[in-house]
């Protein structure tokens, strides 16, 4: 059974730049569009992607708003984003990694270098759910030692942990 393509929302206002990246991204992900930062809210909230790129200029609702809206809510807080802008300053890109923001990719875009940091920042997205899943398996584990009382841990480890004579 082949394993479900990962989902890549492309938010943007300009239609040609919606259609370069979808062009780019749908042989490796599945896409989904929006093209204004109210739409995006509106559809990442009713199926959240595994991670968005984010323009940053846009009309009524800029790319910081969605941003800061996402981060802020449970259901969208851990989704990478990545903003793609025109905008290339070094106050730029430390004002969106202080929102959240994961990575900046530059317009125009380089095809093969968007390709590269949307799988690294997927990676480490499933990396960082791993991990949490595993630590959570493991205070679990720790709590049913809690459980039992003293009398049924003797029990327990004379039973099967200790010698034979």
């Amino acid at each position: 059974m082949k394993k479900p393509l990962q989902t890549v929302m492309i938010v943007d206002d300009m239609a040609v730049n919606l259609s370069l990246m979808a062009s780019i991204l749908s042989d490796y992900y599945q896409v989904k569009v929006a093209k204004s930062g109210a739409s995006a809210l509106s559809l990442i909230t009713q199926d959240p992607p595994d991670i968005i790129l984010l323009d940053i200029i846009m009309p009524d609702m800029d790319g910081y708003d969605v941003c800061i809206k996402l981060k802020s809510q449970l259901l969208t807080h851990a989704i990478p984003i990545i903003f793609v802008t025109t905008m290339n300053s070094i106050h730029t890109a430390e004002y969106g990694l202080t929102l959240g923001a994961v990575d900046f990719i530059n317009k125009p875009i380089n095809p093969a270098l968007t390709l590269a940091r949307i799988q690294t920042h997927l990676e480490l997205k499933q990396l960082k759910e791993w991990s949490e899943q595993n630590q959570k398996h493991a205070i679990t584990h720790d709590n049913t030692a809690n459980i039992l009382s003293a009398e049924e841990l003797e029990f327990i480890n004379q039973t099967f942990f200790s010698n034979p004579e």
